[in-house]
């Protein structure tokens, strides 16, 4: 960080963000403390004085905003507000948690401890710190759920201004808050804050096509704020009608959301129809329930505009798990456009913007709510979690973005499961005995496998059998964290039973036979060389399940001499085959050449230093990052590919910008997907625009026909991301293509 003294303009833009907080905060319902939040901002003020970002501007600056975050957007109060102005003192000057408690009571120093903990973003540099890192964050949700919210206030300001870092830093950040911290705000309720992390990621990923929609939206977005008024007027003069105090918004999507639905309907921006949406917020009359006047006021819409008979959503009498209720219909307007409704109470509408917080503020008593069994489960997760680092990050996040199904219980109980979850997952969520045991289920009184997935309303009774056991294809079935976790326990305690039955067998082997129990290491070590084994309990574990049998194990540690040790061998190990070929000699990988963080990819290194993944086969044109592994090797994967996701926020270190630099010298196979109407000499013109109007070589092509529809894949050579396109382009002018499109693999 620089350092410097502040100039009188920069103490009076500090001073006025200073007073824009306490203005901020003298419209909340909170207890004014401003003498306490004085004497906190003051401290940081002289804590961090001199001190500036990247940017340039006073450090003060961004504790500030993120307490400016904290009671606006989530609506928290002093206390919360005293620690984000507090929150990077201990770790960046000489002062201490304890020196906070001191001046600040034992509740704002042990939030400043918990965001000190996690200060170094949710990842480390170590696969095993980035789990560490990661259970640390979850566990103060547990302990206290406003370390959480101010961490998720901290990475919003950090995303807004992001671009003072350098291009490989913005590509770690970004990848690191799309995907844990978007889906954590999302699950804690915080609908605005979720909605601006994916966006302001989605601008530094991909900053070409962000700028090329929002450039669209900006060019409509007056005609769109024109149809709002003449839909809404109608509705405006009923809700008066009918006495209600109510206020109507019209909400535009987000430039990711936009880009969202056209690659998921592989459309183009001028076929998204539902951009606007409309929200009214109203103040209930308490003679009625909340329920019955927001399905009145549904009644009144729809007797305007004609609902869309499956683009109903009811989250008021079945809340979502994240607390959010709102009734939701799309009807069509007088231009023939769709719009969306939703309908919401005041006390809907704050649950919605500040979520966890307004939750709280609301509850009463004991209730049965999805966010506290959420909490529970993030406990139970955290009690056994798996060695492996990025298992565990994606172990968790499979319950953080997922939409909800509501099921129940042989009895009428209502349960809330993510959207493709199995009986499976079912089992696991009654309890974990009930998991290892399930041989199947009755759903609606019918008999379904374990691998069925659950639909709404469902009813559902889990049959078991004490002869069953969990088998590792289980793990393909499930889709919830729980389920997860409970199958992995299982496998873990399995695995260490084995080891131990394996390591007395092993023992009891090399003790009966006299010349292996004269130099039981060097038997040991042959036997994991034999077996091309690292690790003696991986030995153990095999001959424990009965994979490796110890009938031969003389001749494997002192094999006979015989023609075969002299004959080379290539290929997988067994009873009769020597020791495989030392590797050493073989070829250093090569490294890249260029700079530290930016590569560029030309014709002669393609394949040589960087190799393009086959997970995602990108092609000039494509927006790309580089990923150095272990040995040394460039990857070169698409920005957008999901195992590149995880790539940015397990592994940002090893991250390089990359940029082409080809000259259509080499072309690459790329796959096309087509659906259309199956007519006569409609796949000939496909034929003709490939090899006549592009002179495209093609390597395969593989078409099938059903029911007047064809639908099939072809491979063809390109040279680049442009030329693919401007062929979509013309293969969709086919009079009965229906659809056609870029193969993307599924993850």
């Amino acid at each position: 960080m620089q350092k410097s003294e502040f100039t009188a303009e920069e103490d009076l833009m500090i001073q006025r963000e200073f007073e824009a907080l306490l203005d901020d905060y003298a419209h909340t319902l909170h207890r004014q403390k401003v003498e306490l939040i004085t004497h906190a901002f003051n401290f940081a003020y002289k804590a961090h004085y001199g001190v500036r970002r990247l940017s340039g501007e006073p450090y003060i600056m961004h504790p500030l905003a993120v307490a400016r975050i904290c009671v606006k957007q989530i609506g928290l109060g002093s206390t919360s507000i005293c620690a984000a102005l507090l929150h990077d003192v201990v770790e960046d000057t000489d002062y201490t948690v304890e020196d906070i408690a001191g001046l600040f009571g034992d509740k704002i120093a042990q939030i400043v401890g918990g965001l000190t903990k996690i200060s170094g973003g949710v990842f480390g540099s170590q696969a095993s710190e980035q789990a560490e890192n990661f259970r640390k964050l979850l566990l103060t949700i547990s302990d206290d759920i406003r370390v959480v919210l101010i961490k998720i206030a901290d990475r919003l300001h950090n995303m807004r201004t992001l671009g003072s870092q350098p291009k490989d830093k913005q590509y770690k950040i970004a990848g690191e808050t799309e995907y844990i911290y978007a889906p954590l705000a999302h699950r804690l309720g915080l609908f605005p804050i979720k909605t601006e992390l994916e966006d302001l990621s989605f601008k530094y990923e991909h900053p070409e096509t962000w700028q090329e929609i929002h450039d669209k939206l900006e060019a409509i977005k007056g005609s769109k704020l024109e149809d709002y008024e003449a839909f809404s007027a109608p509705i405006r003069e009923r809700l008066q009608s009918m006495g209600y105090t109510f206020t109507m918004k019209a909400r535009i999507k987000s430039v990711y959301s936009i880009w969202k639905k056209m690659m998921r309907q592989q459309c183009a921006f001028e076929d998204v129809y539902d951009l606007m949406a409309v929200r009214i917020i109203f103040t209930p009359n308490e003679s009625m329930s909340e329920k019955d006047q927001c399905w009145m006021i549904y009644s009144a819409i729809t007797e305007i505009y004609r609902p869309h008979p499956e683009r109903i959503r009811d989250w008021i009498s079945t809340p979502k798990a994240n607390g959010y209720e709102a009734l939701h219909v799309t009807v069509m307007g007088k231009n023939g456009e769709w719009v969306e409704v939703q309908i919401r109470t005041d006390r809907m509408h704050e649950i919605a913007e500040h979520g966890y917080a307004a939750h709280w503020k609301y509850k009463t008593g004991e209730s049965d709510d999805g966010l506290d069994k959420w909490i529970q489960e993030i406990k139970e997760v955290l009690a056994h979690p798996d060695k492996d680092a990025m298992e565990f990050l994606g172990t968790f996040k499979l319950n953080l973005f997922a939409q909800e199904v509501f099921v129940f219980t042989p009895k009428g109980e209502i349960k809330t499961l993510p959207l493709g979850a199995t009986a499976l997952d079912f089992a696991f969520l009654l309890h974990s005995e009930l998991g290892e045991h399930c041989i199947g289920a009755k759903v609606n009184h019918t008999l379904v496998p374990l691998s069925y997935r659950l639909k709404g309303g469902d009813q559902i009774e889990i049959l078991t059998s004490n002869s069953q056991h969990p088998q590792r294809e289980w793990l393909k079935m499930v889709t919830t964290a729980r389920a997860r976790n409970g199958l992995n326990q299982y496998f873990r305690r399995e695995e260490r039973r084995y080891i131990k039955h394996g390591e007395k067998l092993v023992e009891d082997a090399i003790l009966m036979d006299k010349d292996l129990a004269a130099d039981r290491d060097l038997a040991l070590a042959r036997l994991l060389n034999y077996y091309d084994l690292t690790q003696p309990s991986e030995l153990y574990a095999q001959v424990g399940q009965g994979s490796i049998r110890l009938d031969n194990i003389h001749d494997i540690v002192y094999p006979k001499r015989s023609l075969l040790s002299y004959v080379p061998f290539i290929g997988k190990r067994n009873n009769l085959s020597p020791t495989l070929p030392s590797r050493e000699g073989e070829k250093d990988a090569v490294k890249p050449k260029k700079g530290p963080h930016a590569i560029v990819l030309t014709d002669e290194n393609l394949g040589k230093e960087y190799i393009l993944s086959q997970c995602c086969h990108p092609i000039p044109g494509d927006e790309v990052l580089g990923y150095l592994d272990e040995e040394g090797m460039m990857h070169i994967h698409k920005l957008d590919c999901p195992e590149a996701a995880l790539l940015k926020t397990s592994y940002g270190k090893r991250l390089y910008s990359a940029t082409w630099n080809t000259h259509r010298v080499q072309s690459f196979v790329e796959t096309i997907e087509l659906k259309g109407i199956d007519k006569f000499g409609v796949f000939i013109q496909v034929l003709q625009a490939i090899t006549t109007d592009f002179h495209i070589n093609m390597r395969a092509i593989n078409i099938s026909s059903e029911d007047g529809i064809f639908k099939g894949t072809m491979e063809i050579y390109v040279y680049d991301k442009s030329e693919l396109e401007e062929l979509l382009k013309a293969i969709r002018k086919v009079e009965n293509i229906k659809e056609v499109k870029r193969y993307e693999k599924d993850f």
